[in-house]
């Protein structure tokens, strides 16, 4: 009864409308013709912008090779390098200071939640040699430079993200606490880049600390890496002291990419991820040649050919540009819908020309196996398309079907550390919302026949139970490690009658090899 008295109301309010004086029209239209106006101002004003902004689209053709630097930032755990990161970001105007979040290039979840850097993340900065970063924008006369920045990570765990950075690099940041010194991932990644025939700029960070001690670190960069005192750069991110001296030292001692723009096109395929909209997205570094939207690309790896439908730079984000050229890291859009279609280390060229293959990456060694199994077993289907998505963006996992006469249908996953098994595991359940049960982490052991033949079992239940076949000699991993310690500290010295050992001193260290 209700309802009915309301479009009763309803009715006589519209006849009373109807009603309205005639005098009142104009009024109407004239209140009409305002709101159209506004309308018309409004899309007038959306549609300017969209032309001021189509008028800033980066013309990359003006950065050749000699105008463009490569360089990753390498460093142990929590030496500073993403907080470095940020202030290099701030100093080109790629991001507003105080604007950004800390750490602006670890953008995953889990990197937020455990303080550490997963993924490695590459970033594109202009960077005026001789004029102030306001006045980059006004400067005619001379171009910027274009800087490509790869933010690393520290962790040992994800030291495969580190060797497929500096695959795309000429230099490196070698960055270093000043009151811790030298780490173990100091050396690793310092051999890391040496091994790659970098360049590298030793970064005393942290010198704002009461118990930094730059002298020492110093001498322990001479004494471990040969590097002089005098090319370190004594600097503070967190108060921004020396950074003024980063940028130059960048462009004067790093090399510019070799290639050249004119030959044919070759790309190194350094990682991607999945898109649910454009499908997988390839980060790539242009080796030789000029790539253009539109393009037909070929995989060196699978031999398929797809066209390219959208590539740009990361600026922070991604930037469309329309074109990439030689010497220059940004991404790839082509069509590829697989993860299994991007392969990380692979070549990519234009179609139906042959162009002799990049050297890949040396292959990811996996240390630790565990079992993944959803817990429900109806979702093994989306746990697959889980791992699936996921390791187009973690290359350095290895993923078998396996079945558990407990678990059921299942997955053999291999990871490089405790510490990549327990941070992939939480990426399936925060990117994908899996529910999963994981298995006791193993190590693969080696058996070896009375034949003489070997196998490598990963899983408990792969154990040898073959009466026919004796088992000789059980191998399992060990570890060759390089201790180093404080040349105060000689206690670690007399180990070495133990076991097989050796010392040898240097000026500030003493370092001990065990096996």
């Amino acid at each position: 009864m209700g309802l009915i008295n309301q479009l009763s109301r309803t009715r006589n309010s519209i006849k009373q409308l109807l009603k309205l004086p005639n005098s009142l029209t104009p009024l109407i239209s004239a209140t009409n013709s305002r709101l159209l106006e506004s309308k018309v101002w409004q899309s007038n004003s959306y549609c300017s912008q969209i032309r001021h902004t189509q008028k800033e689209i980066i013309d990359l053709s003006k950065y050749p090779p000699e105008k463009i630097r490569n360089f990753s930032i390498i460093a142990h755990v929590d030496h500073g390098k993403s907080t470095l990161a940020d202030r290099l970001l701030e100093l080109t105007g790629t991001i507003k200071k105080g604007l950004g979040q800390p750490q602006f290039l670890d953008k995953l979840q889990v990197e937020r939640e455990r303080g550490i850097t997963v993924k490695a993340q590459t970033v594109t900065m202009f960077h005026h040699p001789t004029s102030h970063v306001s006045e980059i924008g006004n400067a005619e006369d001379k171009a910027p430079f274009l800087l490509n920045l790869i933010d690393t990570p520290g962790h040992v765990d994800f030291s495969y993200e580190v060797s497929r950075s500096l695959a795309a690099c000429q230099g490196a940041l070698l960055v270093v606490d000043a009151a811790q010194g030298v780490q173990a991932q100091t050396v690793a990644n310092f051999y890391l880049a040496f091994e790659s025939n970098l360049s590298i700029i030793p970064v005393i960070n942290k010198i704002d600390q009461p118990t930094a001690d730059p002298e020492r670190v110093t001498a322990q960069l001479k004494s471990m890496f040969d590097l002089d005192p005098a090319d370190a750069l004594l600097t503070s991110a967190k108060t921004g002291q020396g950074l003024e001296h980063i940028l130059p030292a960048v462009i004067s001692r790093i090399p510019p990419p070799p290639g050249k723009n004119d030959s044919p096109l070759r790309m190194f395929l350094l990682d991607s991820y999945y898109d649910e909209y454009k499908g997988v997205i390839c980060h790539v570094a242009v080796v030789d040649g000029t790539l253009r939207k539109g393009d037909k690309i070929s995989s060196v790896a699978t031999g398929d050919t797809y066209e390219v439908s959208d590539v740009g730079i990361m600026h922070p984000e991604l930037v469309p540009t329309g074109v990439l050229f030689s010497g220059q890291v940004g991404y790839v859009v082509s069509g590829m819908r697989s993860t299994k279609e991007a392969r990380v280390g692979d070549t990519l060229h234009h179609a139906r020309i042959v162009v002799e293959p990049l050297p890949g990456f040396k292959p990811a060694r996996h240390m630790v196996f565990s079992g993944l199994y959803p817990a429900d077993g109806s979702d093994f289907e989306a746990l697959n398309h889980a791992i699936e998505r996921l390791t187009c963006n973690d290359a350095s996992v290895s993923v078998t079907k396996e079945t558990s006469t407990a678990l059921g249908l299942g997955f053999r996953c291999g990871f490089l550390g405790l510490l990549h098994m327990d941070v992939f595991h939480q990426r399936l359940e925060q990117e994908y919302g899996a529910h999963i049960i994981s298995t006791v982490p193993t190590v693969p052991y080696i058996f070896e026949y009375s034949d003489g033949s070997k196998v490598e079992v990963q899983n408990p239940a792969q154990l040898p139970s073959n009466p026919k076949q004796r088992v000789t000699a059980c191998w399992e991993p060990t570890v060759v490690a390089t201790i180093i310690i404080p040349s105060l500290w000689d206690l670690l010295c007399h180990c070495a009658l133990i076991g097989e050992g050796s010392n040898w001193n240097t000026p500030s260290s003493i370092v001990n090899g065990y096996s």
